[in-house]
């Protein structure tokens, strides 16, 4: 899913925000420790007052005066007036307060006006270092990848008009050149991953999670790529100026909005705002912490259980694929025996799923226990047990909580089944994995055709919502208390 942030989001720069805040309040401190000596200023009720008074005039400045509107296009000059003119309305505000109130004349003159002197110069040195902060770590990786398919005439031009901000909320890491064979050469230290012959199975080799198609007006659109990129779920930015006839893929959104110097049209499966970004984490977040407790508790008693009939870690890790091919180590607790992955691949024949995509079978016999049975002659071990409960997946938490997972999304495949994935497959890989998902709620192991997994996640990412995934969670408590689809 594709993180749409609009210029007049208050979250785009919620970071300088937080961080203006806390250096006003450790200037007024400042100041006042410089005045009054070794002392709590929030103990003094007139003190306290103007603190309090003086955060609520800078958050009216911040929001109304958009103080932090396009900061990060702004020069060394142009940031510093930014700054005095922010700190001079806080100033004209806060005398304001003092005047009306008639507590100018009890209030030290020296702690006002150092506060704004020590609060203009630490406000604009905090400025620069942050945004110097967030243009190392788009060099260093932490962002999003984009790769820009273009001509050699112009291709100089479009990666400055990209790198105007600097610390954008994406890094070029491909270029794609369509009217030269450049493979495997670099253009102002990005390499040329791709020409007019490669095809979308060619270009994601590599992992990217944006395309950026500008072409001259003569060139025509690749379509055929843009069309595959789009099935894949990544996120297509097509220049305003080449856009006759051009569309995304089946259910694909598109919007306009700035790439840089560009304006372009966004065609990405699914937009999600900022804001509905952060209920989501916040709500891994709390679901974690819950998670991880309850994981505690059950490892008490699950772990002698599992030791005594397989003496072993109690801990399954496996490398996973997770959002934009991510790999991360997903855990869980074991419920097969020691030797289970070198086994599967003698049961592949067995495998309930087609084309080997995923492995479901019936009564596996590398589940700890499996060799017991019930009355209903069904497996009754251990790791039949808290497979059939869904015990085994409880440990997903601690991934939940370190942002590999989410409680809600698709499942991750194993690095063998990534590597059979057709183009439509990488969809799945939109989003972060989940513990569940709307295909887990709709039958789990009863499901076998893995052409429907796909259609079910297809659907749960374009139609996302809060809403939905809690939804999702509270049919998930259902479904594993009553069994369903479980094996």
């Amino acid at each position: 899913m594709y993180r749409r942030l609009s210029e007049e989001s208050w979250i785009k720069h919620s970071d300088f925000l937080l961080l203006d805040v806390i250096c006003l309040q450790l200037c007024f401190l400042a100041a006042y420790l410089f005045r009054h000596g070794w002392s709590n200023p929030y103990a003094s009720e007139l003190y306290r007052n103007y603190a309090i008074v003086t955060f609520l005039c800078q958050i009216l400045t911040i929001f109304i005066g958009k103080s932090f509107h396009r900061i990060l296009k702004r020069g060394y000059y142009q940031e510093f007036k930014a700054t005095v003119k922010h700190t001079i309305i806080i100033l004209s505000l806060t005398l304001l307060y003092l005047f009306a109130t008639q507590e100018g004349g009890d209030y030290s003159r020296i702690t006002f006006f150092l506060t704004d002197i020590l609060y203009l110069a630490a406000g604009y040195g905090v400025r620069l270092l942050w945004k110097k902060y967030l243009r190392f770590r788009g060099v260093s990786g932490q962002r999003s990848s984009l790769v820009v398919i273009t001509t050699m005439g112009i291709v100089d031009e479009v990666i400055a008009c990209l790198h105007t901000e600097g610390y954008q909320s994406y890094r070029v890491t491909g270029l794609v050149i369509m009217d030269v064979d450049a493979v495997g050469t670099e253009i102002r230290g990005i390499p040329v991953i791709g020409s007019r012959e490669s095809t979308a199975q060619d270009l994601c080799a590599r992992w990217i999670d944006e395309i950026f198609v500008r072409l001259p007006d003569n060139w025509s659109m690749p379509e055929y790529l843009i069309e595959a990129f789009s099935n894949m779920g990544i996120t297509v930015h097509l220049g305003l100026a080449r856009l006759a006839g051009v569309s995304g893929g089946e259910g694909q959104r598109s919007f306009v909005e700035q790439l840089g110097d560009y304006t372009v049209i966004t065609n990405t499966v699914k937009a999600i705002s900022s804001e509905e970004t952060i209920c989501k984490r916040m709500l891994d977040i709390l679901g974690g912490l819950v998670g991880c407790v309850i994981t505690g508790v059950l490892f008490l008693f699950v772990a002698p259980l599992i030791y005594i009939q397989s003496p072993g870690p109690i801990f399954f890790s496996q490398t996973r694929i997770g959002k934009g091919g991510k790999k991360f180590k997903m855990y869980k607790f074991r419920s097969m025996y020691m030797d289970a992955e070198e086994r599967k691949k003698e049961l592949m024949e067995q495998n309930k799923i087609q084309d080997g995509l995923m492995f479901k079978m019936d009564y596996d016999p590398r589940i700890i226990g499996s060799e017991k049975t019930r009355k209903n002659g069904k497996p009754g071990g251990i790791g039949n047990f808290i497979r059939r409960t869904s015990i085994d997946e409880f440990p997903q938490f601690f991934n939940v909580l370190k942002g590999d997972m989410s409680l809600v999304g698709t499942r991750p495949p194993t690095v063998d089944e990534w590597e059979q994935y057709d183009l439509h497959h990488r969809l799945r890989m939109a989003i972060k994995p989940g513990i569940t998902g709307l295909w887990q709620i709709s039958g789990r192991s009863n499901i076998v055709d893995f052409e429907e997994v796909v259609r079910l996640d297809a659907e749960y990412i374009k139609n996302w919502s809060i809403d939905q995934d809690i939804k999702i969670l509270a049919k998930t408590v259902f479904v594993v208390l009553r069994n369903e689809g479980a094996a």
